[in-house]
């Protein structure tokens, strides 16, 4: 686990979601580093970019002005999860993982997925009680 506390002022580097995607993009790493040398440029550097950018959306997303805003880039970040979730079937399909690294891909994506999700439910439900008042 990532435990390191920023003392820098970027606070999405103290989110816990921030430190379990900066994990699942190690632990895919793993898997993706098996690929064969054909797929560098392809579902290789496909899944790289989308691990990437489920941490890149959570940090810009950090820093908006407005929870709706924020909101809109950890749902991004959770589309970027659900193309790795798809890319991972593709290399089951194609022969370059097994059944148990598929079934390990999809044990490593759930927790992040509920934990973009509910985050996002609770930035929903915040900016609700904000127009409530």
């Amino acid at each position: 686990m990532i435990t390191e506390k920023d003392k820098h002022g970027f606070r999405f580097r103290d989110w816990g979601v921030y430190k379990n995607a900066r994990l699942f993009r190690m632990e895919m790493k793993k898997i993706w580093k098996k690929f064969p040398t054909e797929e560098a440029y392809a579902l290789t550097d496909q899944i790289r970019r989308a691990t990437t950018s489920i941490l890149l959306n959570i940090a810009e997303g950090s820093n908006k002005t407005t929870d709706k805003d924020t909101r809109l880039y950890i749902n991004r970040a959770l589309c970027s999860l659900d193309e790795v979730v798809a890319c991972m079937d593709v290399a089951l399909d194609e022969g370059y993982i097994n059944k148990e690294e598929h079934l390990s891909s999809f044990e490593c994506a759930a927790p992040l997925a509920r934990q973009l999700k509910g985050f996002t439910v609770y930035l929903k439900n915040s900016s609700s009680k904000i127009k409530d008042k």
